[in-house]
């Protein structure tokens, strides 16, 4: 009975712990916030102009970015504790959601709605037509992830099968996909900004196509964070959700050179110049939302895509996964 007593006050410190920890505040009375990013690109422009901007300080957040290096990743990051929130693709929620969780995450905003990667080829090609493809292969990504399977919708909307037409590698993990395009890999890769220009700009590849135009919209990188957080801490997530409806309305008013210095400090290896031209290129093909909720239709459209790369073990609805309320109450205070 001693032993039975000690143990559960051994568990009552520990979880008293991991609370403070979880709430924990640095000096200035910001509430301190690990967010675990799937990987480091300009596609996510509006989350680094809400921290370099102060939005989040605004909010009373400091916001420490992690790059996971992969939706799996980042979710696992979010679940086991280590993360606050996730960015990472809508995807990863409906896997775990059809895991039959009842504790998985849940999508708190959508930041992008189309596939923010480019198709990069080994020759420049003005002329570029899907058809090309035919007995080539390109480095996609894996299986179960966004850029892999929006490249197979996209493929199949062009009359190409992958692999019989096309063969699509999937193997290869998605940091290191330049790298294995660099090395002699495959004849087409996916690739995303910054990486792509600079791919580009060395002649390490060329830009034959941009895959988001070629997709349509599609919720792509959403924030999600833990059912307990979001309960335990309403307005933790509703001060989060409206620094990033802020920095949305603000990348979306600013111009792309000053998008580029307001995410500079988060890309030091690229100069101004290219920042803001991919910038330019994202606002041109409408590639971040104007507002973070998400609607019922693109929720459906994304499990078509999953669906058709045979990844969907069952459709769910969009309140089983999606909390829209902080995205409408940051819109009704802010407009």
């Amino acid at each position: 009975m001693l032993i039975m007593k000690r143990l559960t006050a051994l568990l009552l410190c520990l979880i008293m712990l991991l609370a403070l920890a979880a709430c924990s505040k640095d000096e200035n009375g910001l509430r301190k916030v690990t967010l675990n990013e799937v990987t480091r690109s300009v596609f996510y422009a509006p989350l680094y102009v809400a921290c370099s901007k102060g939005f989040f300080a605004e909010e009373g957040l400091e916001v420490d970015i992690v790059t996971g290096g992969g939706s799996d990743a980042s979710m696992t990051a979010l679940l086991s504790g280590e993360a606050d929130a996730a960015l990472m693709g809508p995807e990863t929620g409906i896997y775990v959601t059809n895991q039959g969780k009842a504790d998985h995450p849940m999508i708190i905003a959508q930041l992008t709605k189309r596939d923010g990667s480019f198709l990069l080829g080994r020759e420049a090609d003005d002329s570029f037509d899907f058809s090309k493809l035919k007995g080539k292969s390109i480095i996609a990504g894996r299986p179960g992830g966004m850029p892999y399977m929006t490249l197979l919708y996209v493929l199949r909307q062009h009359g190409l099968e992958p692999g019989s037409d096309v063969e699509v590698i999937s193997n290869i993990q998605f940091n290191l996909m330049g790298g294995a395009f660099e090395s002699g890999t495959g004849d087409y890769v996916t690739l995303f900004e910054p990486t792509a220009s600079a791919f580009a700009a060395q002649g390490k590849g060329h830009i034959v196509t941009n895959m988001g135009l070629e997709s349509g919209e599609v919720p792509y990188t959403t924030f999600m964070m833990r059912k307990d957080t979001i309960e335990n801490e309403p307005g933790f997530a509703a001060a989060f959700v409206r620094a990033i409806y802020r920095a949305q309305k603000w990348v979306w008013a600013a111009g792309d050179e000053e998008v580029a210095y307001a995410m500079q400090s988060y890309f030091p290896d690229t100069d101004i110049a290219t920042l803001s031209a991919v910038a330019k290129s994202y606002r041109a093909t409408d590639s971040w939302t104007k507002v973070p909720t998400m609607t019922e239709d693109a929720f459906t459209r994304l499990q078509d895509i999953l669906d058709g790369a045979g990844e969907l073990a069952a459709r769910i609805e969009l309140s089983e996964l999606v909390d829209n309320s902080f995205g409408e109450a940051a819109i009704s205070e802010i407009g």
